[in-house]
């Protein structure tokens, strides 16, 4: 049995957690998690400039963010190259693809999740009919992309990135009928196992959403 080389710190309802631990699980590679809360882990907190998970311990190297992590896994184990295009051209749009679904989709969506954590009972609505808006803006553009170059439900950068921004923020504004791509790129992914098994290890922890989590997925 092959000892596990890798340690990865963060915890199954995170995104990002999830962003680092699926190719993890598609490709098969033996680790160590450490599931933590905000703050709760002394190397966590000292290992980032703002103490955040996923962190990951690898030997003597400690590299934090999921696409970092994504990106080590590539240049160092050759069965995770195929993360990244071989291609310099591909690799850059793969990488623009990986900062929409991190900043374009995640970061439309944790706004609303902020807001309901500072003032459950009565969020802020600006900032949430702004959120929802940006996502809806986003979604479009994801839709007219994926009409140009539909993405494969493979296990890449890219879909790392997606399947997680996608699976919460529709909770927050449904992808809408008028994405029908968009919509069936976030189910194909989701059918994948190693982004499943994600899915099922976080189910315990539903009911932390603060906005409320559907019942679906």
């Amino acid at each position: 049995m092959v000892e596990p080389v890798f340690e990865i710190y963060g915890h199954p309802f995170s995104s990002y957690t999830w962003k680092a631990l699926i190719p993890f699980y598609a490709l098969d590679i033996p680790f160590t998690f450490h599931e933590v809360m905000p703050g709760g882990d002394d190397l966590v907190s000292s290992a980032s400039p703002l103490g955040k998970f996923p962190l990951l311990v690898d030997g003597n190297s400690v590299l934090f963010e999921a696409t970092v992590i994504i990106e080590h896994l590539a240049a160092t184990l050759p069965q995770a190259r195929s993360l990244i295009p071989a291609d310099p051209a591909a690799a850059v749009e793969a990488r623009m693809l990986d900062r929409v679904f991190d900043l374009s989709i995640q970061g439309s969506s944790f706004p609303v999740v902020a807001a309901y954590m500072a003032s459950p009972d009565n969020p802020d609505q600006a900032v949430i009919v702004k959120a929802r808006a940006d996502l809806l803006r986003a979604y479009a553009w994801l839709e007219r992309y994926l009409e140009r170059k539909p993405i494969p439900a493979e296990i890449t950068l890219v879909t790392c990135a997606a399947a997680p921004a996608l699976f919460y923020a529709d909770w927050i504004e449904e992808i809408p009928a008028s994405a029908p791509k968009l919509r069936q790129f976030r189910a194909d992914l989701l059918a994948l196992p190693a982004v499943a098994r994600c899915v099922d290890d976080a189910r315990p922890f539903r009911g932390w959403f603060p906005p409320g989590a559907p019942d679906r997925d």
